[in-house]
């Protein structure tokens, strides 16, 4: 199995790879993961695949456990935090070619949070909330 800590670097080289190529980087992750911070409704069932090239981002920095960018949805500027163990593929959109990571057994204990220190959208919708009546 792969360790966790060679996935920042093979996403790097991928990205790399497509830049190089002409080619559109895409990746696909969790939404309901622990420090997730992506728009809500444009995932498809509990995953979103996000375009992260250059001309469809704005300070993307890949490394130190994180994917963190800035891209418009819907005409809106979005900050996107996404955790390396919420990244599921990188890709080429063009070809189709890349790298899969098998999916995560479970989330980490404590995701260690974003700077921006926004509550993500993993954690707000991660699980339904546990309401009962009390007389």
């Amino acid at each position: 199995m792969l360790p966790e800590s060679a996935k920042p670097h093979l996403l790097q080289g991928i990205y790399a790879w497509c830049s190089e190529q002409g080619y559109t980087p895409y990746i696909v992750a969790l939404v309901n993961f622990p420090g997730v911070l992506v728009p809500a409704g444009y995932d498809r069932e509990g995953r979103i695949v996000l375009d992260i090239s250059p001309g469809a981002t704005h300070a993307l920095q890949m490394g130190e456990g994180w994917i963190r960018f800035q891209a418009r949805f819907g005409g809106a500027p979005r900050k996107i935090e996404i955790p390396m163990s919420a990244i599921l593929a990188i890709y080429a959109a063009e070809t189709q070619e890349g790298m899969g990571f098998p999916e995560p057994t479970q989330p980490p204990e404590r995701p260690t949070p974003g700077p921006s220190g926004i509550e993500s959208a993993g954690e707000k919708g991660g699980a339904r909330p546990n309401l009962r009546v009390i007389k």
